[in-house]
């Protein structure tokens, strides 16, 4: 049920007080003209799709990035981990850093961020200790922990540039604009459309295509502002955070 209840929200309950106010005037004024109803697909549904699409290749570009960073950081932790010239007591001190990176980085992008910045030192650690180290190490070794390092850090730099660069907020406040004046715009319009058709005394079908009209756009935004962030692990389609836990 939580997955059909949350699209509802207060704009949906504005949406919908506007479109009832603006039905029953239109009824109580005999208020009509003839309008050009594709216009509204112009208007609203065009640059609505586009911010939903947006948000959607974010949702997937994260997925990917953070996948990168997993795999990356488990494939630093197992080639550290067999080098024989590195310590035991270094290994561990090693592991926990690796344990924290991915940690510290689940917590930045979770709803109670850890600064960036403390992921950023974490993983400078690994990178500072192969450089120390990279005499005592085999050549190729030093060169592929390195190679690993650097996608982990690209996807720690990608995947925090997707958390705070969301989709345009010009266009996401434009939609809501609209979405809030399509009923007056359409509920005057449909209601010379119904009496060219004969539907004079059935106030109710006016009233149930606004507020099934309303509805439907009002949700297509709540949908996209749950999109937009997919780390906040408040909406249904938010990224699953712990499946890239290396504690875990």
């Amino acid at each position: 049920m939580e997955k059909y209840l949350v699209i509802i929200n207060w704009r949906t309950f504005v949406a919908l007080a506007i479109t009832a106010l603006t039905t029953h005037f239109t009824l109580e004024k005999n208020f009509q003209y003839n309008f050009d109803l594709t216009m509204i697909s112009i208007a609203i549904i065009f640059p609505l799709v586009f911010t939903i699409r947006g948000a959607f290749k974010r949702r997937e570009k994260a997925i990917e990035h953070l996948s990168k960073f997993k795999s990356g950081l488990i494939t630093v932790d197992i080639c550290l981990q067999s080098q024989t010239k590195i310590g035991e007591e270094d290994k561990k001190a090693l592991k926990q850093i690796i344990e924290n990176i991915s940690r510290y980085l689940l917590e930045y992008l979770g709803p109670e961020p850890t600064p960036i910045e403390t992921v950023r030192a974490e993983a400078k650690k690994i990178s500072d200790y192969i450089k120390e180290r990279s005499v005592s190490m085999k050549f190729n070794a030093s060169l592929k922990i390195q190679g690993f390092m650097r996608d982990v850090l690209q996807s720690i730099e990608n995947t925090a540039a997707i958390k705070e660069h969301r989709t345009p907020t010009s266009i996401r406040a434009y939609c809501l604009i609209f979405i809030y004046l399509y009923p007056i715009i359409y509920i005057p319009s449909i209601y010379f459309r119904l009496l060219e058709g004969g539907s004079k005394s059935d106030s109710w079908i006016l009233y149930s295509l606004g507020l099934i009209s309303s509805f439907i756009l009002i949700s297509l935004f709540n949908v996209q502002e749950q999109l937009e962030n997919p780390f906040d692990q408040k909406g249904v389609d938010d990224v699953k955070l712990e499946m890239f836990d290396m504690n875990k």
